[in-house]
This record gives structure tokens, sequence and C-alpha cells, in this order.
């Protein structure tokens, strides 16, 4: 592997700074005792405790955790035999419209993605709510699983399956014992990043959330219009830092994974 020069590390750290300074400044300020992002007076945890004694924020926390978990379990399923049944067509030309048309899904703007479901539930007659909300985030996340899911299933090699066969295994067996403990790693991939979309998706909620329900990313929203405050701060902090425990479980799974191939080979 060759190294990097000297441009493209300073490169790639300007592009960090740019992308991560922000984030940082507001997580700082979180933290600041003073009711602005003007100036820092002393350290203080008050924010945050804010945030735990407002029964309200917290119950909109654990719907979004509950959204998130859920539409992640089920987008991985539903697009883990999705992916399957791709790879498995035949016909060239379907299987290729299939993935264009899964490509399209994640390409498509959230705002017209978020349209398209308000317009589907109202003439439907679903009420908008955690239902409506649930739906739509497995219906976004749905894609990006089998997109996942895919590179996995291309790299298997079919003999695997010839081989378990021949061997008297059953549609079932081949499925369970054969297929899926080898895309394992592109599955676990696929449900963490579905959790990491739902958890920080505003745009597609924001069409479909009503009835009291909101998650957390809508009540940021409606909290910033109506004034700055460092309990926003806090409650983005929050998400930050739930949003890293995932991406860093998704890491530790993954390294486990690779860890157990190198193992066996």
């Amino acid at each position: 592997m060759k190294k990097l020069s000297t441009a493209s590390k300073m490169y790639l750290a300007i592009v960090f700074v740019i992308l991560y300074a922000p984030i940082f400044y507001l997580i700082f300020y979180s933290f600041n005792s003073g009711g602005t992002m003007n100036n820092f007076e002393s350290f203080t945890l008050e924010h945050y405790g804010a945030v735990f004694e407002d029964s309200r924020l917290i119950v909109i926390l654990i719907n979004t955790v509950i959204v998130a978990l859920l539409s992640g379990l089920i987008a991985t399923i539903i697009g883990t035999l999705g992916a399957i049944g791709i790879v498995s067509i035949k016909d060239a030309k379907m299987r290729n419209t299939l993935l264009s048309l899964n490509n399209v899904l994640i390409v498509s703007p959230d705002v017209v993605i978020g349209a398209s479901f308000l317009i589907l539930f109202t003439m439907v007659g679903v009420k908008l709510g955690f239902t409506s909300v649930l739906v739509s985030h497995v219906a976004f996340s749905v894609p990006i699983v089998v997109l996942m899911v895919l590179p996995k299933l291309l790299e298997m090699n079919t003999s695997l399956i010839d081989a378990a066969r021949d061997l008297g295994a059953t549609k079932r067996d081949v499925l369970t014992r054969v297929i899926l403990p080898y895309i394992s790693p592109g599955i676990f991939a696929g449900f963490f990043m579905a959790l990491t979309y739902s958890l920080d998706d505003f745009a597609v909620t924001f069409f479909v959330t009503g009835n009291g329900f909101s998650t957390l990313s809508v009540e940021i929203y409606s909290m910033a219009r109506a004034g700055i405050s460092l309990t926003i701060n806090a409650i983005s902090g929050l998400v930050f830092f739930i949003t890293m425990l995932v991406v860093l479980g998704y890491y530790f799974v993954n390294n486990r994974s690779k860890m157990k191939t190198e193992g066996h080979k």
C-alpha cells in the first residue's frame, strides 16, 4: 500500500477539520454555564441535566431509538432476502434493472421520498405517527441494506452451495447454514447503516410524523426555530455520541468477523 504524501495528508486534515469543527464547537458550548455561544464562562452539566429532567424529551429519545432499532431490524431482514433474490435471478437484464431501481431509491432526494410517503399515507388513510415513521424508515433503509449485502453475495463461491446440495441439504439448510453465515458481515453492516440513517433522518420524518409523535431530529429543528438554547447543543451532543457508539459497534463486529474468517483460513 502506497503511503500518502504530505500534501494528501494536509488535504485530508483540512477536510476533517471542516467537517468536524462545527460539531465539536456545538458540543463544546453544551458545557457552557452561560446562555449563549459567544463566550464560554465555566464548565457545567446543567444543560444535559435539563435534557434528562424533561420527560417529553426522554420520551422522544426513546421513540427515536425504538424506531431506529425496529426499522433497522425489519429493513435488514427484507434487504437481505431481497439481495439474495436479486443475485439468484438468472436473467442479467432483469437483475440489472432491479439493481438500478434499488440505486435510484438511494440517490433520490429525501424531500421527494418524504412527500411521496405523505401523499401515500393520506390517500390510504393511515394516521401520521409511529406507524408512518416506521414504514418510511424501513422503506429508505432497505436499499442501503441491499447495497451492503450484495458484495458479500457476489464474492461467495457458488461451489459451496452446490456442495451443500450434493450432501443432501434442503433449500432452508442452504440458506441458514451456508449463505447467511457467509454474508453475515454484510448483514451486520447493513443493519448498522440502517440504524444510523434512521437515527439522524430529518427530511423524511418531518413529512410523515404527526399525532403527537416526534423524533429527536424533528424536535431539535422545532426547538431551534423557537430560539437558540444550549439545551439544543446538549441534545445534539447526545445524538452525536449515540451515533458514534453505533459506528464503533459496527467496526467492532466487523473486525471480529474478519478475525474469525482469517482464523478459519
